[in-house]
């Protein structure tokens, strides 16, 4: 049997890790000095600051309390502009909205201008929703002039008002369209 060779370790430089233990050092006085100034920074109180929020004399109501009083009533109305009076089914859906809590879902102009007649359209077989529309017009429910009964569902909505010239012959829609363009 023949014997190895014994490897002598090379004697290493002593300053050959100098580049990496000095790293090592300034990383380590970095985290030092971090976590010094992040247990400064949760000790320190600061300045004390006062917040006062002012009173109000007349609180805001939240939309459920508003609605709790005052609940839209479920009914889908298109109104439509048959008369030519600019903005007028705008006006109306704004007076049915505030007036009568009747969600209106469309508001757009009719398919011609000489309506001479303001007629309100049942959509489908529910009469209490044409009733809450005609007592928001002051009509009677058996007023076969402006009361028809049309059903579409395909239109989505529960009544159709189309708004003759004789728009101004009702006199609370009227008084509140006068009032709405001040």
């Amino acid at each position: 049997m023949t014997k190895k060779p014994i490897r002598q370790k090379k004697k290493s430089h002593p300053y050959q890790n100098l580049p990496l233990d000095i790293a090592i050092g300034v990383a380590g006085i970095l985290l030092l000095s971090f976590i010094y100034s992040l247990s400064q920074n949760t000790v320190h109180t600061g300045v004390p600051i006062e917040v006062t929020f002012p009173k109000l004399n007349n609180p805001k109501r939240l939309a459920k309390e508003i609605y709790d009083v005052n609940p839209i009533k479920n009914i889908k109305v298109e109104v439509l502009n048959g008369c030519g009076i600019k903005g007028i089914a705008a006006k109306t859906s704004d007076f049915l909205r505030s007036k009568h809590r009747i969600d209106v879902v469309r508001s757009d102009n009719a398919d011609k201008y000489d309506y001479s007649n303001t007629i309100i359209i049942g959509r489908n077989e529910n009469l209490d929703k044409i009733l809450s529309v005609t007592k928001a017009f002051n009509i009677a429910i058996n007023n076969k002039s402006y009361i028809k009964h049309e059903p579409d569902e395909t239109l989505g909505v529960d009544v159709t008002i189309i708004l003759g010239k004789d728009i101004n012959s009702f006199s609370h829609i009227s008084e509140y369209l006068s009032q709405s363009s001040r």
